[in-house]
C-alpha cells in the first residue's frame, strides 16, 4: 500500500495516538479474504486524504497485544482516532463510500 504505514506495538503510540492529524487504523489478517478486499479501499482513502487523515495497518496476528489493548474481535476492524476523541470502529470490509460516510472523513481538510 502506497500511503499507508504498517505499524506494530512498539510503533503504535507514536504513528496513532500521539498523531496530530486523524488516523484511520486498518486491523487485519494476512489469511482474512474480506481483509484483501479491503486494503485497495484504504489505500485509496489514503491516497485521497493525503496529509489529512493518516492510514495505518496493524497485523492482528503479529500484533496481537495491540489488538487485544483494543479489543479487535474481528477482522477486518477499521478504527478512526481523531486526537481529544474517543476511537470509533466499524467490522467488515465496507466500500469507500460508507466508510467516509460513517467517519465523516469529510470534515477533514483533503477529502474531495
Amino acid at each position: 500500500m502506497a500511503n499507508t504505514i504498517d505499524v506494530t506495538a512498539e510503533t503504535f503510540g507514536h504513528e496513532v495516538l500521539e498523531s496530530e492529524v486523524p488516523v484511520l487504523v486498518d486491523f487485519w489478517a494476512e489469511w482474512c479474504e474480506p481483509c484483501k478486499q479491503l486494503s485497495p479501499v484504504m489505500e485509496e482513502i489514503a491516497d485521497e486524504y493525503e496529509g489529512a487523515v493518516k492510514v495505518v495497518r496493524v497485523d492482528v496476528d503479529n500484533e496481537s497485544e495491540v489488538a487485544q489493548h483494543f479489543e479487535i474481535e474481528s477482522v477486518p476492524t477499521v478504527a478512526l482516532f481523531v486526537p481529544g476523541e474517543q476511537p470509533t470502529a466499524v467490522i467488515g470490509a465496507l466500500p469507500k463510500e460508507t466508510l467516509e460516510s460513517m467517519f465523516e472523513l469529510e470534515r477533514f481538510s483533503g477529502g474531495r
